[in-house]
């Protein structure tokens, strides 16, 4: 793994797994375009990989990500920010693309996740937070609304009442009160973060990868459904996952009284 600076996302290859680094620590990995676009080559490589089967999502430095990068705004007179333009170029696709991964997502958030940088951090399957590590929604300081899914995960995860004190305050919360509220998996001290999201990953490369992800794709549905949309969805799923050969191993090695040995595919 290159530690240079110039290297915008930096990959680490584990057994079954893969670890990605936003690596901007000189501005708390704030996104720029160069970041964007290493950071979704990188998810789409790990995609592609079937031995792949986690990912780990951290930040180098003192920080996890603080959004948008604003001294890459241009405010000369004669220019009108089209900030729609950057969503729907670099956001908007960065987050379709996580939601669409076919492995389990695990964002070890070691600093402050701020702006656009907590919303990626949330859209995380599994959220790890060193206790030092505080979440903002910095947008009503600027003027402008949560984005990157921001306004779609505050009120799910946090509440409205919440989730409108979060955006319209634009506070800090700690990673204790983002557990209390059960916006994050758990709170790690600092020193064990990273070697807990490991454990984490190794943990889930040995899993069953494919139903791991019809797992995500129920879950992500029940967001919007009815429970009788649900049940069809957990149908038609449920009839997915038991043509996978990692069923017939679990229950063969359920049986068999010993433990499975999954391989992550479909077929």
């Amino acid at each position: 793994m290159s530690e240079t600076s110039e290297t915008p996302v930096l990959v680490e290859r584990h057994a079954g797994y893969r670890m990605l680094v936003l690596n901007r620590p000189d501005r708390l990995n704030a996104f720029n375009e160069p970041l964007h676009l290493a950071l979704r080559a990188a998810l789409g490589d790990a995609a592609a990989d079937p031995e792949c089967r986690a990912l780990i999502l951290t930040g180098a430095g003192r920080g996890f990500c603080a959004g948008q990068d604003l001294s890459a705004r241009n405010f000369a007179p004669d220019v009108e920010p089209d900030l729609s333009r950057t969503l729907e170029a670099f956001y908007n696709p960065l987050v379709r693309q996580i939601r669409d991964l076919p492995m389990p997502l695990i964002c070890a958030v070691n600093g402050v996740a701020a702006g656009a940088g907590a919303s990626l951090a949330f859209h995380g399957d599994l959220v790890l937070a060193a206790r030092s590590a505080k979440f903002l929604q910095a947008f009503a300081k600027l003027g402008l609304i949560p984005d990157a899914g921001g306004t779609w995960l505050l009120p799910r995860l946090a509440g409205r009442a919440r989730a409108r004190g979060m955006a319209l305050l634009a506070e800090p919360i700690t990673a204790e009160q983002a557990e209390a509220w059960g916006m994050i998996w758990r709170v790690i001290d600092d020193a064990e973060l990273m070697a807990e999201a490991h454990r984490l990953a190794a943990q889930l490369a040995q899993a069953p990868t494919y139903g791991l992800a019809l797992i995500r794709r129920a879950l992500d549905a029940s967001e919007t459904n009815d429970l009788d949309a649900q049940l069809q969805v957990e149908s038609e799923l449920q009839g997915e996952a038991g043509r996978s050969p990692d069923y017939r191993e679990g229950v063969t090695a359920f049986l068999e009284k010993r433990p499975a040995r999954f391989t992550g595919r479909k077929r």
